[in-house]
């Protein structure tokens, strides 16, 4: 239960900042009706959980390591104040799209992989849209280690399955409800929105960087003063 609970929010925090699959979705949505933005968003929603198990599969044999561990907390700190502060400051939906997309390579990417893939069907769009986004098998490598190494997620079979179903759900309500909203709303979703949106995760997302650097903290307090 834990495991699939950190699934669902962890990826629902991934879902909500404002990057190419969600804008595709807004646009699509919007000109064409719900049916094309929740392909396009079920596209996306199945890389997500590859890229999310590919992570847990990759880490899982370097744990149980101190050192490796103890650079993960460090790094996973980094990574989250990182990206906390670029959401937060983000000014535009452009500039949002790019930091969430990780910008030049994700669009050189995406061009390639269009060229050989050549996405007609919204289902392929996002697969493609979220395959090109280096981010986001970062985001979880990082992500999939935190989680084991505090045992929010067990390690073992079960326990990672039953994050990556979170995942599943997660990402797939977050992308129908936003298709749902654009096609009902036929494009009154504001670029003010998505900046709050954008900002409302950098916030969140600095609030777990705050709590992790506490127990950072903690736990060197603790070993200098057994």
């Amino acid at each position: 239960m834990v495991s699939a609970v950190t699934g669902l929010i962890s990826g629902l925090l991934l879902s909500i900042p404002v990057g190419p699959v969600n804008l595709t979705i807004l646009n699509e949505a919007a000109r064409w009706g719900f049916r094309r933005g929740l392909f396009i968003g079920l596209g996306a929603a199945c890389m997500e959980v590859l890229y999310c198990g590919l992570a847990f599969a990759g880490v899982s044999s370097f744990f149980g390591r101190p050192l490796v561990e103890s650079f993960m907390e460090v790094f996973s700190f980094l990574f989250l104040v990182f990206l906390g502060l670029k959401f937060l400051l983000t000014r535009s939906v452009t500039t949002a799209a790019q930091v969430s997309a990780g910008g030049r390579l994700e669009t050189r990417l995406e061009a390639r992989l269009e060229e050989r893939f050549h996405p007609h069907s919204a289902f392929m769009v996002g697969w493609v849209r979220t395959l090109a986004n280096p981010g986001v098998l970062l985001f979880w490598i990082i992500l999939a280690g935190n989680f084991l190494a505090r045992g929010w997620v067990a390690a073992n079979g079960w326990g990672k399955a039953a994050c990556v179903a979170g995942v599943a759900v997660a990402t797939t309500v977050w992308f129908a409800g936003l298709s749902w909203a654009a096609a009902r709303g036929h494009g009154r979703l504001s670029d003010r929105a998505l900046l709050l949106m954008e900002r409302a995760s950098g916030v969140v997302l600095l609030l777990l960087a705050a709590l992790h650097g506490s127990h950072i903290a903690w736990q060197l307090a603790i070993h200098r003063h057994p």
